[in-house]
């Protein structure tokens, strides 16, 4: 996610938005960081979260992001991944006083929205951008919502993230999600270390499992549509390392109950950063904290994008707590957000000894 960043970062430094930058995960690092952070909050510590107020925004912060992926089939048995990411990004510290003017801006958002049509093996991504002026943009927690102009995600009273509207040109989404299992502290009690400078950390919960309903559109054609979702939350002050150009970020749900996050850091080298991690969460409830000794990754099969990208789009992954190779594999390979920031995000299924065993998303930057 800090790719966004990196894109907000361009635009604010006047990048027309006629012909949008792009952006990799090498560049990453050397946009974020530095003067630029200082004066706002960093994630030094572990901290008491305290749900719904989590669930809303922390303005104290540099950035934040809510990220919805899920796999929905719909009522005639097409399949569909989908992905939609909020994103709050602020353009200065937090001023000492509130501002009158409804102009001023202290914040600019940022929403990408990706439909994967597995039958017509299309994927369809936009995005919009917007200062939080004139009530373009904003987010609040009492009820919880954020909104860029008409796409909004609303909790109502309960504060949780329960609702999607949004309508773009080619494809649109109203869904309404249902949690299954309480909110995952990732990291150590919700402190994600990305490197090893103090501060260089975000606070990270995941809702692993959200039962999920509702209406998708991709251009005239409307799909009621249901399955499984996977809510991501981060906010923090933090950047890639300067050794660190990528990542690949893995969230699966398999059949058995069992669900898997891990991303892992890549370093310049082409190795795997010490601070990648994840978490494993068995359908009894118990949690296990994953390091790079307990995931192994290895690509299958590569995949060039038109842009000349070389993503790996089928990778084996053997999960040592598990003892188990998994085969994750994408639903299709063209997948690539080409968007303002250009990675590689979509849909995939998951295999056990050529068995399907569960299904997830797959998200790689920095190729």
């Amino acid at each position: 996610m800090l790719r966004l960043v990196a894109s907000v970062l361009l635009l604010i430094a006047g990048c027309s938005p006629g012909e949008p930058p792009r952006t990799g995960g090498a560049e990453v690092s050397g946009l974020l960081g530095g003067d630029a952070a200082e004066g706002f909050e960093r994630a030094y510590g572990p901290r008491v979260f305290s749900f719904p107020r989590d669930h809303g925004v922390h303005p104290g912060f540099r950035s934040e992001w809510w990220y919805i992926t899920g796999n929905l089939d719909s009522e005639e048995g097409r399949r569909f991944g989908f992905q939609v990411t909020f994103f709050r990004f602020a353009m200065s510290p937090p001023p000492a006083e509130s501002r009158a003017s409804g102009w001023a801006a202290d914040h600019l958002w940022m929403v990408h929205v990706a439909v994967t049509d597995a039958r017509g093996r299309r994927h369809h991504a936009e995005e919009r951008l917007a200062r939080e002026a004139l009530g373009l943009a904003g987010g609040g927690g009492e009820p919880f919502q954020v909104w860029l102009e008409n796409w909004r995600l609303s909790g109502g009273d309960v504060g949780f993230p329960q609702d999607l509207l949004l309508n773009g040109k080619d494809l649109g989404l109203r869904l309404s999600f249902e949690p299954v299992r309480e909110p995952l502290l990732q990291g150590g009690a919700g402190l994600s270390q990305k490197g090893p400078e103090p501060g260089n950390a975000s606070y990270y919960y995941s809702i692993t499992r959200l039962q999920t309903r509702g209406e998708l559109r991709l251009g005239d054609s409307r799909f009621q549509v249901s399955g499984l979702s996977w809510l991501d939350r981060e906010w923090g002050t933090s950047a890639l390392g300067k050794d660190q150009v990528g990542w690949d970020w893995f969230s699966l749900q398999l059949n058995d109950g069992t669900d898997l996050m891990y991303y892992r850091l890549r370093t310049r080298a082409g190795e795997t950063d010490p601070h990648s991690a994840g978490t494993l969460l068995f359908e009894n409830g118990e949690q296990r904290r994953l390091g790079p000794a307990d995931i192994r990754l290895k690509p299958k099969r590569w995949w060039v994008s038109p842009e000349g990208a070389r993503y790996p789009v089928s990778w084996d992954v053997t999960v040592r707590p598990l003892n188990k190779t998994l085969t994750v594999t994408g639903l299709f390979d063209d997948q690539e957000m080409d968007l303002s920031v250009v990675y590689w995000e979509g849909a995939v299924d998951v295999f056990d000894g050529g068995k399907p065993v569960g299904r997830g998303y797959l998200e790689m930057a920095g190729y």
